[in-house]
């Protein structure tokens, strides 16, 4: 998707000494983490740490952010690449799963930024997809099963509508199609090939699950709207954007 070579930029942080004496199960060697980042220099470096207690692999991608991003990441062991431009969410994703595939990994999964995923939901999505083998996406929703933690009302109808939008687009049946929490395998990650850059690859991810006739399940998983996330005021526009990315790819698709 990017037209610089990412491979050249990637320090690989595979430390096989440092995993000699784990159980793979424990860090879960066989599945790559994606971290977008843009502008979370705040709060990435206390959220990657919490990742690598438990995985292995995890690989953030700065997003062209102006702030310290970059440098916060340095300070840990997750693999970091750095793009020279800002080339959004859907953009910084791809380069992760391009990492991915060029270093075969059979599990690949999208995890927020900010903190707002729980890492115990992460664990039992991958457990899921090594349980069940004819799996190839898992992804997670804030409403199945469930009510939001901390969501205002205004985003909740926001994120519904938004919902109703995708599942009319994208022909499929979920309760939540914009949640980041995602785990895929490597014929997935293949398959993807994400070429829209803001919002919209959410819908494109969709789109080409229904396309491929891909084997897909929700799980039920807890998203937590912190001060910092308010703060940025992802509660509220980012569910706006959502529905404007919605409309605006229907209206593409009856040109």
């Amino acid at each position: 998707m990017t037209e610089f070579n990412l491979i050249d930029q990637i320090n690989d942080r595979k430390q096989e000494g440092n995993m000699k004496n784990m159980k793979k199960t424990d860090k879960f060697d066989d599945t790559l983490i994606i971290v977008p980042a843009y502008n979370e220099s705040r709060v990435i470096k206390k959220n990657l740490s919490e990742l690598l207690k438990y995985f292995s692999y995890v690989v953030c991608i700065d997003d062209g952010s102006p702030d310290d991003t970059a440098k916060e990441i340095s300070k840990t062991e997750a693999i970091l690449i750095s793009h020279p431009v800002n080339l959004g969410q859907g953009g910084a994703i791809q380069t992760g799963i391009e990492y991915g595939i060029s270093h075969n990994f059979p599990f690949m999964a999208t995890f927020d930024a900010d903190g707002q995923h729980s890492i115990d939901d992460l664990k039992l999505m991958i457990r899921k997809m090594r349980k069940e083998p004819n799996l190839d996406i898992i992804l997670g929703s804030r409403f199945l099963n469930k009510k939001p933690e901390n969501m205002s009302l205004s985003k909740k109808l926001l994120l519904k509508l938004a919902v109703g939008f995708s599942n009319f687009t994208s022909r499929l049946s979920l309760t939540d199609t914009h949640n980041g929490l995602r785990v895929f395998n490597l014929k997935t990650a293949k398959l993807l090939d994400i070429q829209m850059c803001d919002y919209s690859h959410a819908s494109e991810i969709l789109d080409k699950i229904h396309q491929h006739n891909l084997n897909y399940k929700e799980f039920a998983t807890t998203i937590y709207y912190s001060d910092y996330s308010k703060a940025k005021g992802q509660s509220s526009i980012n569910a706006i954007n959502i529905l404007v990315d919605q409309i605006l790819n229907i209206v593409k698709g009856a040109r």
